[in-house]
C-alpha cells in the first residue's frame, strides 16, 4: 500500500507542475503575443515611414504641381507631400468566407489578422489615403497607396469611438462581401460600426430606414452576419 502512494505521488508530482507551469504560463503567452504584436506594428510603421519619404521624394521630383486626377493621395498640389505624415496604424483582421457561410455566430472570436497593416497618411491633421504595408521575403515593404475614403471614414470613427490607445478598436475587412468594419469594444460588449465598403456592398442604411432603425453606426454582431452571409454566398455563387 505504502508503495502504491508513493509511486501515485510520483506520478501526480509532474502532472502538478506541468499543470502550475501551464497557469503561470498563461499570462506571461498572452504579454509575449501582445510584445510580439507591439514589434510588428513599429517595424511596420517603420516601413511605412521609410518607403513614404522615398514616394515622396520621388513624386516632387518627377511631377511637381497640381496632382494627377488619377493620384492615390487626396491632394490638390505635389507640394502637400511635403506636409504628408505617416500616422498611427492598424492590422487588418479578416473572416473566413467558410466560417461566415457556416453560419458561425462569434464574429469577433472569428475575426483574425492578415498580416497587413495600413497606416493613415495626413497633410496638417486632414487624412489623404492609406500605406498598405505586409512583408515581403520576411521584411515589411509598402505595397500601395490609396483609399482615401476609407482613411477617412476610419479616421472619423476612430476619434469617434476610440480611446486613447486605440485599443478597443479593430479593423475588419471581408474580402468575398467586398466590406470593412471597425470593431468597438467597451462596457462589456462588442458592436461593429460600418466603414463606407460595408454600408454600400451590404445596403446597410436602406436596411435601416427599411426597418425603422435609422442608425448603422454602431451594430450588433447579429445584425452584421445576416447581410454578410448573403452578400458571401452571392459572391461565391457568382464564380462558380
Amino acid at each position: 500500500m505504502q508503495h502504491q502512494r508513493s509511486t501515485r505521488r510520483a506520478l501526480l508530482a509532474p502532472l502538478a507542475l506541468f499543470t502550475i507551469l501551464g497557469l503561470s504560463g498563461m499570462p506571461v503567452m498572452a504579454q509575449n503575443a501582445t510584445a510580439i504584436a507591439a514589434k510588428d506594428g513599429a517595424s511596420a510603421q517603420a516601413a511605412a515611414q521609410r518607403d513614404f519619404a522615398q514616394f515622396a521624394a520621388y513624386q516632387l521630383r518627377t511631377r511637381p504641381g497640381i496632382a494627377a486626377v488619377d493620384f492615390p493621395l487626396d491632394i490638390g498640389d505635389m507640394q502637400d507631400l511635403k506636409d504628408a505624415v505617416i500616422g498611427y496604424g492598424f492590422p487588418v483582421h479578416t473572416v473566413e468566407a467558410k466560417d461566415i457561410v457556416a453560419g458561425r455566430a462569434d464574429l469577433q472570436a472569428m475575426a483574425k489578422p492578415t498580416g497587413q497593416w495600413r497606416f493613415i497618411i495626413s497633410v496638417r491633421g486632414k487624412p489623404v489615403g492609406l500605406a498598405t504595408v505586409e512583408q515581403v521575403n520576411g521584411r515589411y515593404e509598402t505595397t500601395s497607396y490609396g483609399a482615401a475614403t476609407l482613411a477617412k471614414d476610419v479616421d472619423a470613427l476612430t476619434s469617434h469611438h476610440g480611446n486613447a490607445a486605440r485599443n478597443n478598436l479593430r479593423f475588419v475587412r471581408i474580402y468575398q462581401a467586398r466590406a470593412d468594419f471597425l470593431e468597438v469594444s467597451g462596457e462589456g460588449r462588442t458592436r461593429y460600426a460600418p466603414l463606407h465598403s460595408a454600408r454600400e456592398s451590404l445596403l446597410l442604411q436602406a436596411r435601416a430606414m427599411k426597418t425603422g432603425q435609422g442608425d448603422t453606426s454602431l451594430m450588433e454582431a447579429s445584425e452584421v452576419l445576416q447581410p454578410l452571409r448573403a452578400a458571401v454566398k452571392a459572391n461565391l455563387d457568382a464564380f462558380r
